[in-house]
């Protein structure tokens, strides 16, 4: 095989050719300062920059469009609620199964006096919503939860860990970097507080891009922007502007980016979400099958495509992941990617620390052709022992 690319959580590859063009025509035919200048290019560079705001908020069933964020990624989206709106003496409760871009600014913040409490998850990367009950505190503030790992492809309790913050009045923060484009996200059927999610995975867009959605009225007010500047808007003033989404977009957009991501979330929008997560979840029941009846390999998840999807984690018997994964670069051109995957407490929870393991992950361009030559080359690697 020429080229078999299994590595789509990482970012997704290839992109639809309606992506690739409108970066081409955003750069080529109106590559001006959007809101910057009232002539017509800036005009246009500001329409399809709201253009995109529009698909989003169709695509996660919100009404408006205005409380669409726009972030290089789903790490600063992350930061920007975190930073912004936790406080010294505050507590929140997150599980083990977070990116590091959750755990890293939460260990920064325990630093100044945040109180964090991390629940354990399983060996199959689940966890108990009743756990999260019983960690609230009087000074609970926040729960930040993934939607689907980057670890072992777990879709997370989210609906009944959303109830249980709504229940207290402590607002969810949703990190749908594996989620978004993959599996429905509807705002009024899972109304979470807060919705953080990049561009340039399952959304189809180019790196550099991301958001954050603030559901729930009002809490725009409690969370200090991350960095202040030019927005375009309000030019009079010193202050930053406090109106949505001015108060947390300062700077220069990534109008090229931005672009980009709107095409990639219309591709979704016209393909249709249930066809995409239909796609993924039979190429992943695939993967799982296949690999299952091999001698030696070494499996982590729940190993089903209801509650796993898009991801699987393996390890082969004697050979460390970093090995396996250049040996399926090298021999047989599958692109995988080997190691802790930015999530160590995840490793610990399904027990595959300090090394990892292989990972794939499928897209929605990949094949059941493909599957069958992963599968038969990781038999392969087995049998060459």
């Amino acid at each position: 095989m020429e080229l078999l690319y299994l590595d789509n959580s990482a970012t997704s590859w290839p992109k639809p050719k309606e992506v690739l063009e409108s970066i081409r025509k955003a750069i080529e035919q109106y590559g001006a300062n959007p809101g910057r200048s009232g002539h017509k290019l800036a005009i246009e560079a500001a329409r399809i920059i709201y253009e995109t705001r529009e698909a989003l908020a169709e695509l996660f069933g919100l009404e408006d469009p205005e409380r669409v964020i726009l972030t290089k990624n789903v790490t600063e989206a992350l930061n920007l609620v975190l930073y912004g709106f936790l406080k010294p003496g505050d507590h929140v409760i997150t599980s083990s199964m977070e990116h590091n871009s959750v755990m890293r600014p939460l260990r920064d913040l325990e630093k100044k006096g945040v109180e964090v409490t991390q629940i354990r998850a399983s060996e199959k990367g689940e966890i108990d919503p009743q756990d999260v009950l019983k960690s609230i505190r009087k000074n609970t503030k926040l729960i930040v939860l993934v939607h689907l790992s980057n670890v072992t492809g777990t879709i997370m309790p989210v609906e009944e860990v959303l109830k249980i913050g709504k229940d207290h009045g402590i607002p969810l923060l949703l990190d749908a970097a594996q989620s978004a484009g993959t599996i429905p996200l509807n705002l009024k059927e899972l109304p979470v507080d807060l919705l953080a999610f990049t561009g340039h995975k399952g959304l189809f867009g180019p790196q550099g891009t991301g958001g954050l959605i603030i559901n729930t009225e009002g809490l725009e007010e409690k969370i200090e922007p991350l960095m202040r500047g030019g927005t375009g808007s309000k030019s009079e003033e010193e202050e930053q502007p406090e109106f949505l989404p001015d108060k947390y977009e300062s700077g220069t957009p990534n109008t090229p980016g931005i672009a980009g991501l709107g095409e990639g979330v219309r591709f979704i929008l016209k393909e249709g979400i249930e066809r995409i997560r239909e796609k993924k979840e039979k190429l992943t029941l695939k993967l799982i099958e296949g690999l299952k009846e091999i001698k030696g390999v070494k499996l982590y998840g729940p190993l089903d495509p209801k509650k796993q999807i898009g991801i699987v984690s393996f390890n082969l018997e004697g050979k460390s992941p970093s090995e396996v994964s250049h040996l399926l670069d090298e021999k047989y051109n599958i692109l995988s990617r080997p190691g802790l995957h930015c999530a160590p407490s995840a490793h610990k929870s399904i027990g595959t620390f300090p090394f990892g393991t292989v990972r794939f992950s499928v897209g929605y361009f990949n094949t059941e052709e493909e599957i069958e030559y992963a599968i038969r080359a990781v038999r392969d690697l087995v049998d060459s022992k």
